[in-house]
């Protein structure tokens, strides 16, 4: 195949993947924002504050019509923004309340929509195209590619028994923890399985060069209170913001299914997932010890107000 023709099967896929995913329609998930305002709001929910500039250079943006995006949020009541204390000129950005409440809704509708396509083809297309699409990210990427080395997806067969193995494995070799542990994720897990309701609950996998690196699962406790549970990320997946990436899934989730609370059980030994948790705004309510898992331990349950 010769260079014209290789553009051109490029190009024929390019119009076909914006029609299949409908980025083409004048307001993206049946919503009044476009592609590239969708695109803001997501960045601006998973970043810590990020200058104005730094937003425009990640997304190849013309600074002045990232400017006057961030405008119109302004006035939407999407998004805050004031100066950086080490350099006045910049300006730090970040959703406000009714813009988490936004960007939940559309987070919301496109992972339905994603689930919906691949749930209409056979398991085996879907892995198919899943590693086509790696492939794509990993050839055509370039140096920018590693910035984000994992994808996040539903639980696939044999997940969630890699899910268990990992938590006995890690918190054996990290914390010690004897089999019990490992027999309470277990039961977590059956009883995931057994009471799931699609609507009101979800996991997600994170997967690195086809490995489940990372997991987290959020579940119904009562009509108004969400629980997350099994919060992992393992060793070689840790510092690329994952295990806060997987909170924030929940909490985006938690917010378009309408609950009002979300609870968590932790430990105080746990200090990194700890600090995730209080960076999303979750709140210590209660402190407990106990004797769990072969140590004297301290259990916490944390809370976090929708």
């Amino acid at each position: 195949m010769d260079l014209d023709r290789r553009v051109d099967t490029v190009r024929e896929f390019n119009r076909f993947y914006t029609r299949r995913i409908g980025v083409l329609r004048e307001g993206l998930l049946e919503s009044p924002y476009s592609l590239t305002e969708s695109r803001v709001l997501f960045e601006l929910a998973h970043r810590d504050r990020p200058a104005a500039n730094e937003l425009a250079r990640e997304l190849g943006l013309d600074p002045g019509y990232l400017s006057r995006i961030l405008a119109r949020f302004r006035t939407l009541g999407l998004v805050s923004s004031r100066p950086a204390a080490k350099d006045g000129r910049q300006t730090l950005l970040g959703l406000t309340r009714k813009g988490r409440r936004v960007f939940a809704v559309l987070n919301a509708r496109s992972q339905n929509e994603v689930s919906a396509m691949l749930a209409s083809m056979p398991e085996s297309s879907q892995v198919r195209l899943v590693e086509a699409m790696q492939t794509i990210r990993r050839v055509a990427g370039g140096p920018d590619a590693s910035q984000t080395p994992y994808i996040l997806r539903p639980p696939a067969p044999g997940d969630l028994g890699e899910v268990v193995r990992l938590h006995g494995l890690l918190y054996a070799r990290e914390y010690g923890w004897d089999q019990r542990f490992e027999g309470l994720v277990a039961a977590i897990v059956a009883q995931f399985v057994e009471r799931y309701d699609p609507a009101r609950e979800r996991g997600w996998i994170a997967e690195r060069d086809g490995r489940v690196v990372g997991s987290v699962f959020l579940v119904k406790q009562s009509a108004s209170v969400a629980k997350l549970r099994m919060l992992l990320v393992t060793p070689d997946a840790r510092g690329l913001g994952l295990g806060a990436r997987l909170v924030d899934e929940c909490i985006a989730f938690a917010r378009s299914a309408r609950y009002r609370k979300i609870t968590l059980w932790t430990n105080s030994v746990l200090l990194v997932a700890r600090h995730i948790y209080e960076k999303a705004g979750f709140r210590l309510v209660k402190q407990e010890p106990n004797r769990s898992f072969g140590y004297d331990l301290v259990s916490e349950t944390w809370e976090l107000k929708l």
